[in-house]
Parts: C-alpha cells; structure tokens; sequence
C-alpha cells in the first residue's frame, strides 16, 4: 500500500470521521510495529494540521511472546501507571496493526495468558466507560503486512487490494459512503430497539436471548475501520440454547475450529470443538465474566465475503453474525465484566433466521425489514 492517495484517505477517514479530532485533543496513535510507520505518518501529519496533540506508541516485535514466557505471575499481575495514566487522559486513542507474525502467540501459555488479560482488564473497561460516556474516542484498524496477507491465503498486493476494497477507500469519499452506511443500519437499530427477545436458529443452532431494555448500536466506522454491523449486550442471564461456529475462531494466535456451545442461564455450560478445545476451555475459565455473552451481532459488509483470520474483517462479513464471549459493551447497557472479549463468528447465508419477538427479522444472510 505505496499509493499516497490511499493512505491520505485512510488517514482522513481515522482522524476526521472515526476520531473526530478538535483542536487541543491529546491523540494516542498506537502502532503495533514499525510496518504501518506510512500510515502512522499520515495520520501524525493531520492530527498536527488539526491542532491536535499526536503522541506515537510503536512496539517491536517478539515483546508480548518474551512477557508471557518469562513474567512472573506478580509481573502479569502489574499494570504499570504510565499506559494507565494514558487511557485515563487521552481524547482520542487510534490503534494500527501490522503484524510480522500472526501465530506468535501460539505456543504462548494459555494460563499466563489469561492471568494477563484479567490483570489488564480494568484499562479495556476504563476505555470502554470513558466511551460510553462521550469523553474518549477509538477506532482501530490495520495496515497491510506479509503476516496478514498469509494468514488471508493472498498476495500482499491482493491483500492491499482487499483493505481498499472492504474499507471503500477505492472511492473518492469514502467518509461520505460510510455516512450512508450509517444511516441504513441507523434504520435497523431504530426497528430492533425495543424489542425484547432475540431468536437465532441455524445449523446445530437454536438459541434465544433477552435483549429488554438494551440498545442496539450501528458500526459504520467509528470504532473499527473497516466497519458494518449491528450490536448489543444481551442480558446477562439470559441466553438459553445451542449454537454452532462453523468460521475457525482465533484469539490471540490461537485457533479453535467448529466450536459448539450450549447455553444455560446466560452461561456456558458445555463446549466442544473440533480443534483447539484446550485453549477454548482455557478462555472459558479464565475469569467468573468469560463463560457469560458479552454481544450479539449482525454482519452487514458485503465487500467482506470469505474469513481472512483478522477478526477486524472477518466478524464484518455480510451474511454472518458473531457472538462474544466474555466483557460486555457499556454503552449498549451490559454489564458483564471479564478479561476475556472473543468474538466468534458464524455463516447465516442459508438455512438460517433470527427472529425479534417472533417476528421474523432476518433470513439466510439478508435483513428481510
């Protein structure tokens, strides 16, 4: 991605449309290597002509490997002041990935791992709050890099190419289009707000939910970029069924694959899979908030149409919904807590439907209101 043009919109549609940075803003870029550094320098140089504050947080690669390897379990447990004192002050916070190895993690210890994200889940929740409340804007999204080109089975200019594509940067405004975007999906959070039980039924799926007294929010570029779909928390205790997984579920360079879950009061009470069950027990243990449902959502982009490995795109793909396990949305009224937020993904495009109090809503794949 050399294309200055591209890279010009990209950055414009992160500060100007995501973000919304003013004048005097305290800006966090967070890049997760030194390969997204043409993005980063975009995004710097506007956030500057904004008046804005930029700072940049570049990491290197093999640190997190090296931590879970050789932390201590008090070293796990430490959140050290400063990054605290950064999610507690910044007005805007934009993350970039571009990994050099998306399967680093793999060989990582499952329980040190989840010791590290119960220890670091007061700054996920502290984001989260301080987002529902209107004092801290996010967007993450990524850059194009050999890892995740791979890992998609592309070519790094295919893969380039797919960014463009699921992101509309290919067009001349491209904030203009995710405003339409938002718009639509405006109409179908306006329609599912209020009702009260939401219904899924697929393959090896029948599975219901309370959604009383919880909004439902539309994401059309504004926390993720690319974007498009539709959100909630569902009550705590109230999921109640079976369901099914058929997209590989990968979290953190882990994988499992055909994923079965039966629900009970809201929790996970049985889990199978067909690859990496450890590890998908692993992550249902890690806390008293991980077995519970953080979200339900509908994926609206058609410009994503096949599972890539990047959940950013993935959860997005037209025709599909996914469930998180673990830490629920503020802002859409949930309150489960967790170190855990995996979002798992499941096809929709035939046999399938979900029904809000009855009423069918959505049928395989398409919204039918």
């Amino acid at each position: 991605m050399n294309n200055k043009t591209i890279l010009e919109k990209y950055a414009q549609v992160l500060v100007e449309y995501s973000t919304k940075v003013q004048k005097g803003d305290l800006v966090l870029i967070r890049a997760e290597s030194y390969q997204c550094q043409p993005l980063v320098k975009e995004i710097y140089k506007l956030v500057l002509k904004c008046g804005a504050h930029p700072i940049v947080r570049c990491s290197l690669d093999g640190l997190a490997v090296d931590f879970i390897k050789y932390a201590n379990d008090e070293q796990l447990a430490y959140v050290d002041p400063i990054t605290k004192l950064e999610y507690e002050k910044v007005d805007k916070y934009i993350s970039i990935g571009a990994p050099f190895n998306v399967k680093s993690m793999t060989k990582a210890d499952s329980k040190k791992m989840a010791k590290r994200s119960a220890a670091t889940r007061e700054l996920s929740t502290l984001m989260l709050n301080r987002a529902a409340e209107g004092k801290l804007n996010w967007v993450i999204a990524d850059y194009p890099t050999h890892a995740l080109a791979q890992e998609a089975k592309m070519s790094l200019d295919d893969y380039s190419d797919f960014i463009i594509n699921s992101c509309y940067l290919d067009l001349d405004n491209p904030i203009e289009k995710w405003q339409q975007i938002g718009k639509e999906q405006d109409r179908l959070v306006n329609l599912m707000n209020g009702g009260k039980k939401l219904h899924i039924i697929g393959d090896k799926t029948d599975i219901t939910f309370s959604v009383e007294g919880r909004k439902w929010v539309s994401c059309a570029g504004l926390n993720n970029f690319p974007d498009g779909e539709i959100f909630t928390s569902p009550v705590e205790d109230s999921a109640q069924g079976e369901i099914y997984f058929d997209f590989p579920a990968i979290y953190r360079g882990n994988e499992s694959h055909k994923i079965w879950l039966k629900l009970e009061g809201g929790k996970v009470v049985d889990a199978k899979a067909q690859k990496g069950e450890e590890f998908l027990i692993s992550m249902l243990d890690m806390d008293a908030g991980s077995r519970f449902v953080g979200e339900i959502a509908i994926g609206t982009n058609d410009r994503v149409k096949d599972v890539t490995g990047n959940i950013l795109f993935d959860e997005k793909i037209g025709g599909s919904i996914h469930m998180a396990l673990g830490a629920s949305y503020p802002e859409t009224g949930g309150k489960n807590e967790s170190g855990l937020h995996w979002d798992i993904i499941k096809n929709m495009k035939e046999n399938s439907k979900i029904f809000l109090d009855d009423k069918l809503i959505y049928e395989n794949g398409k919204f039918v209101i």
